[in-house]
């Protein structure tokens, strides 16, 4: 009897998770919301390329990579979607191409980008320092007042990761000897106290 049971309630239980795989639809959840959409569809809207739009772009990209100050607009463009679609990853690297070629604004606004966090991205406090430290190196006051954020940032991120390093030394040793098993093996099988 317990042999028929036991799958007869499996199969119970499973049935309505069975039905969720040969659905077609699947959740969808981005800027404009959340939607059922087809399991084959984007995550975007794709639109038709407009093709002076591309010639601009493609332009703009050759520019780029001769000119600092082409590179920072690539980046702004990228960053609000003026002309191509929104990137922030795009962004950034062109952004930062800028900034290694001595752009000051590119400087200042990728420190900014790393000690705030851009989207996805974390905030990384020893990057900004570098980062404003170029553009303050070069006179800009503003980065002269987030250098010493992103410093204060940097320091307060280190003494955290040292207390959690220490603490998770003496817990992660905890583990082999702190906790008890409440159950034990005999010869009948496992026992519960």
């Amino acid at each position: 009897m317990k042999r028929f049971v036991i799958p007869f309630v499996l199969a119970l239980v499973a049935a309505p998770f069975a039905h969720a795989s040969d659905d077609d639809t699947i959740r969808i959840c981005d800027a404009s919301g959340c939607s059922d959409r087809p399991k084959n569809s984007s995550t975007f809207q794709v639109e038709a390329e407009d093709p002076v739009a591309a010639q601009r772009t493609a332009a703009l990209i050759e520019m780029a990579k001769k000119d600092p100050r082409a590179a920072w607009d690539l980046g702004l463009r990228y960053f609000r979607g003026d002309g191509v679609r929104k990137d922030s990853y795009q962004a950034l690297q062109w952004m930062r191409d800028a900034g290694e070629r001595g752009h000051v604004e590119a400087q200042l606004a990728v420190g900014r980008f790393y000690l705030m966090g851009l989207e996805e991205m974390g905030s990384d406090p020893a990057e900004a320092e570098t980062w404003l430290s170029m553009a303050a190196g070069k006179g800009n006051k503003e980065a002269k007042k987030l250098l010493a954020q992103a410093r204060s940032a940097k320091n307060d991120e280190q003494e955290l990761y040292r207390l959690r390093e220490t603490y998770r030394k003496s817990w992660y040793g905890y583990w082999y000897s702190g906790y008890t098993y409440y159950g034990t093996w005999g010869p009948r099988g496992w026992y519960y106290r």
